[in-house]
């Protein structure tokens, strides 16, 4: 029975609700003029803020990435267009660079290196332009003299400091300043986004990257079709030599027996050997010129990879602490935490602080 008088006591009824909410009420309001110093402070401080932070641009590039077929499918569609058959898509894309994988491939330290090393004009490059306007030479002189440091040789005999630098710069701009992403999960469209104080260099440098991935991808994605392609082309050539030679060597010995003897058996082989050999170096060449096309189609089939939709252009979009918006900011920040100095410090005196 006590245990249950206890838990009705525990019980807190709407009128001393009130009365609670009506001493906080009046607790705070004797202490408006904390209050309204704080939002002073707190206003001046983000009128402060909003000055000395700089405007952040927005470098994007909007792509579609299109789907190729498969090995064994695309030989098949590649052969059916030679006799004006379309296939149509068949099968499965291939998924060397589908969706995560390639927006991985934007973040590697190999692509965003390459980038780095890029022109960003004829008397820069853009990891240079990086560390001017980051002021990363006075900021890292305890550890390395940037200013030392040339970029423009081959990366192949960087040193262990250049590389190291590169390495940094790209995981700084990796972790602070490039998302890739994509709008909608059910398109194939990637959206490569590059933030940076600098607007020359946000634009520069997504070109570059973007640049430099499609070209990657591209070289990767042909490289066994073009493989293909050249040792089939190699092959044409050598056998139509081999072709041409029969046919200059048929020519030759017609011109030497025009009417030859049926009776003499050596003029009839020699002749029928030279046709033999015409003959079945055609139908070599022909094959080897049929398995040509079919190569030539799939390798058209594998490319472009990657069509752009949106290229960044002047005006970048820009993101910026207005002057209104710091100072609403700064107050409201400032009067929330004197807010919360002020019931924490009213708590202490009403339950731990002996009276």
């Amino acid at each position: 029975m006590a245990s249950n008088n206890h838990f009705v006591d525990d019980k807190i009824t709407l009128r001393e609700l009130v009365l609670r909410l009506k001493f906080w009420i009046g607790y705070f309001i004797s202490q408006w003029k904390l209050l309204f110093l704080a939002a002073f402070i707190g206003g001046a401080l983000g009128a402060v803020a909003s000055w000395i932070k700089k405007p952040v641009y927005h470098a994007s590039t909007s792509f579609v990435l299109e789907e190729s077929d498969t090995g064994g499918l695309g030989q098949m569609s590649g052969l059916a267009s030679l006799v004006g058959v379309n296939l149509g898509p068949l099968g499965g894309s291939s998924g060397l660079f589908q969706g995560d994988n390639i927006m991985e491939l934007y973040k590697s330290d190999n692509m965003l290196g390459k980038t780095l090393l890029s022109p960003f004009d004829d008397d820069q490059l853009l990891i240079d332009r990086f560390i001017d306007f980051n002021e990363l030479t006075p900021k890292w002189e305890k550890k390395v003299d940037l200013s030392q440091l040339d970029f423009r040789i081959p990366r192949e005999s960087f040193s262990i400091q250049q590389d190291s630098v590169v390495k940094v710069i790209s995981k700084m701009i990796r972790e602070r300043q490039l998302s890739v992403e994509k709008p909608n999960r059910k398109l194939t469209i990637i959206q490569v986004n590059v933030s940076s104080k600098d607007e020359k260099f946000a634009k520069v440098f997504n070109e570059r990257l973007v640049e430099n991935v499609n070209s990657f991808y591209f070289e990767t994605k042909t490289k066994k079709t073009a493989e293909n392609l050249q040792i089939l082309q190699v092959q044409a050539d050598s056998v139509r030599k081999i072709l041409d030679d029969n046919l200059v060597q048929y020519a030759s010995f017609s011109d030497r027996v025009p009417n030859a003897n049926p009776l003499m058996q050596s003029g009839t082989v020699e002749g029928r050997k030279r046709q033999i050999d015409i003959q079945a170096t055609s139908a070599i060449y022909a094959e080897v010129v049929k398995n040509l096309e079919i190569a030539k189609v799939n390798h058209r089939n594998n490319s472009p990879l990657i069509q752009l939709v949106d290229e960044a252009r002047y005006p970048i979009p820009r993101s910026e602490l207005k002057l209104s918006k710091g100072v609403v900011l700064g107050g409201l920040i400032a009067v929330f935490l004197v807010f919360i100095l002020l019931y924490v410090r009213k708590i202490y005196e009403l339950h731990v602080q002996p009276r």
